[in-house]
């Protein structure tokens, strides 16, 4: 696939790149995991500041079109695939939020319980996998 921006054009370069992105993806030449090219890479060969194509890949993925991971790279995101694991970290978050409910839990096991729920949201955000659940074990003097 092929991008390019005109910069004689009304509309702003990080929209001409994010709208070349979805009919990409809209005629098919983007598919569920394609990798996009890295932001310097795109920027260098579009002869444009990286922080217009980081810009555009922020919307892209504010809008669900991508996902960014990490140092990975952005790839095209997979409609099921991003279902699918948000709503596990949700049923994770419920049977956590269930126990944060429960009457007689002691702090230190709600305090992990909220962290993990913190954790489990980013998570979803970043459409990587929920972690496993972390056990605490208490210690009891004899």
């Amino acid at each position: 696939m092929y991008i390019v921006v005109n910069d004689m054009v009304d509309e702003p370069l990080y929209m001409q790149i994010r709208s070349q992105i979805i009919a990409g993806i809209a005629r098919g030449d983007l598919t569920a995991g394609d990798a996009l090219p890295s932001v310097r890479r795109l920027a260098s060969d579009l002869g444009i500041n990286l922080h217009t194509v980081n810009k555009a890949y922020a919307v892209l993925r504010d809008e669900g079109y991508i996902v960014v991971r990490g140092r990975a790279g952005a790839f095209i995101a997979g409609a099921q695939g991003a279902n699918s694991s948000n709503e596990a970290a949700d049923s994770q978050m419920d049977d956590v939020l269930r126990d944060l409910a429960r009457p007689g839990a002691p702090g230190a096991a709600r305090l992990m319980n909220f962290s993990n729920v913190l954790q489990l949201k980013r998570n979803a955000r970043m459409g990587q996998k929920a972690p496993r659940q972390k056990t605490l074990k208490r210690k009891t003097l004899g």
